[in-house]
């Protein structure tokens, strides 16, 4: 278990049905309001209906967590996983 106040950096990696209704922009705005954890957002169709996004984070745990759990909750996310590692 990592230390909620430490500083982690990690990846989030979530396939989606980008078909799911209004998805896209909740995706969005999430990421936008975490948008100081936020390295980079790599993003994959894998194929007509599913997506497949990367997002390459750097923070406290406690924060990353919040953010995934956001992101992984949300209706239409099929997928999440988030791996975390100290630096």
């Amino acid at each position: 278990k990592v230390d909620n106040n430490k500083i982690v950096a990690g990846a989030l990696v979530i396939v989606y049905d980008h078909h799911k209704r209004d998805l896209n922009s909740k995706l969005m705005d999430v990421q936008h309001d975490y948008h100081d954890l936020i390295l980079s957002t790599q993003h994959v169709h894998l194929a007509h209906e599913l997506c497949l996004e990367t997002i390459a984070i750097k923070g406290k745990a406690l924060e990353l967590q919040s953010l995934s759990d956001k992101i992984i909750a949300l209706k239409g996310i099929k997928h999440g996983k988030l791996v975390l590692t100290d630096i």
